[in-house]
């Protein structure tokens, strides 16, 4: 089969792509920004790539056009497809229906934390032997990749909220019909698409009525949105975590993020020993511990297997030392993932300054949806920096509660420099943005080197 896919260089679809290419059908696709790192991936799996959304792409002929959610009427191609009456689909229903039908799928889901689990959880069952399929928003740096077809019986996906496609408006997550999903957390986002969390909460319900009776559901039970949730209806096993104390069945974990041990109720049953910071992590853990064990893989043996997990590409993710000033990527955007995010660095950096440096990026951010979290999200760091770009919202005023340890700046040239005067040897400097922030990760480390 040839599929044309619209869209191709986001991280759902490119992976989508390279599964495609890997189970043997003939993949080419377009995209409005064709750009690397994503761009020589895909090309380097011989798929032909073309700049932009132009019509004569019909040329092609492809047996059928995959399309992603960045696809919106009034896309030249798009109409000229629909004009043609020639096939169409989205990009979850293919996966569903070409990869994921007859396989164990194990899907993640939350607000926060779902690339970095599914990366967990893809992991401990690769270590236990089972050769699975996963696709993740990012690149695990175990794997090297960010999707494959596996060869084994499961496929691990990250299960996202937002929507499939211009045509359907269901979250991706409902295509996917897993045996075993994991419920992370739920908190309001994606403000351009939902108008509330209740919202948000209708579609994580269509999600369980997705997974069978024989099925499991692995649920943070500290969430109260993911409680109202399951009060909806509920047909499957739930296997609890996140537990502050001793509670029957469920999982918990006592000691530090660091090196912790697993307990079932009262009762050891493995102990994580990683390199990993925050309790955000050590709440993943415990998540993908308890849904490895639906498919097959013991307690203590995921643990394991954790001790060698390696985390993801831009989470926490070191990209360089400059005079003693460090300097980390981080996908963190949402308030809370922010908060969460600086905390863990707190516990590693001790009384070392910590200086963030974020974007307001995502479609929520830009509509000033969270603005006012802001001074809460950056409380742990000594100094904040920001780039304030054409959102509508005033980024100084939003930060005015943290006085001058927020500076802002309107371009990345200038934040870049604030940052350099700013800088002192054994400062921990963060940047947080979904995006490549304009390369600021780069410039800040030639320019500390100046």
């Amino acid at each position: 089969m040839h599929i044309h896919i619209l869209g191709i260089c986001g991280t759902f679809m490119g992976g989508l792509a390279a599964i495609a290419r890997e189970a043997g059908h003939k993949v080419t696709g377009c995209d409005a920004n064709v750009y690397p790192p994503m761009s020589d991936q895909l090309r380097a799996l011989g798929i032909d790539l073309i700049e932009g959304y132009t019509a004569d792409q019909l040329a092609l002929k492809p047996d059928l056009f995959v399309i992603g959610n960045v696809g919106t009427r009034g896309n030249p191609l798009i109409e000229a497809l629909l004009d043609a009456g020639v096939r169409y689909t989205s990009g979850p229903q293919w996966l569903a229906d070409h990869v994921l039908a007859g396989r164990h799928v194990l899907a993640v889901a939350g607000t926060h934390g779902k690339t970095t689990t599914t990366a967990m959880l893809a992991w401990t069952l690769e270590a236990a032997g089972q050769q699975p399929g996963f696709l993740v928003g990012g690149v695990p740096q175990n794997f090297g990749v960010s999707a494959r077809l596996g060869q084994g019986k499961c496929f691990v996906i990250e299960a996202d909220e937002y929507d499939t496609a211009f045509f359907d408006k269901r979250s991706k997550f409902v295509h996917y019909r897993p045996r075993t999903a994991i419920l992370n957390n739920l908190e309001y986002d994606h403000a351009d698409i939902f108008p509330d969390l209740a919202a948000i909460e209708t579609q994580f319900h269509h999600l369980v009525r997705t997974v069978p009776a024989s099925g499991r559901l692995v649920v943070n039970i500290r969430d109260e949105a993911l409680a109202r949730v399951l009060a909806r209806g509920c047909w499957s096993e739930v296997q609890r975590f996140g537990a502050r104390k001793e509670e029957p069945g469920a999982l918990r974990a006592r000691g530090e993020p660091h090196a912790f041990d697993v307990l079932r109720g009262s009762l050891k049953i493995a102990r994580v020993d990683w390199t990993l910071l925050g309790e955000h992590n050590q709440l993943n853990a415990l998540a993908a511990i308890g849904a490895a064990e639906h498919a097959g893989v013991a307690a203590e043996a995921a643990a394991a297997a954790l001790s060698s997990f390696e985390n993801v590409r831009r989470r926490m993710e070191l990209r360089g030392e400059v005079r003693g000033i460090k300097v980390y990527d981080d996908f963190a955007h949402h308030p809370t993932a922010m908060r969460t995010t600086l905390d863990g660095l707190r516990r590693k950096a001790g009384p070392a300054r910590i200086l963030a440096v974020f974007e307001p990026r995502s479609n929520t951010m830009k509509l000033g949806a969270m603005k006012a979290q802001l001074p809460w999200a950056l409380e742990e760091a000594d100094l904040s920096f920001c780039l304030q770009g054409d959102y509508g919202w005033d980024a100084a005023d939003a930060l005015a509660p943290l006085g001058e340890q927020a500076i802002v700046a309107d371009s990345v040239d200038k934040l870049v420099a604030a940052i350099v005067r700013a800088a002192k040897p054994g400062d921990h400097v963060l940047v947080m943005s979904n995006g490549g922030f304009g390369g600021i990760h780069g410039k800040l480390l030639a320019a500390l080197h100046k």
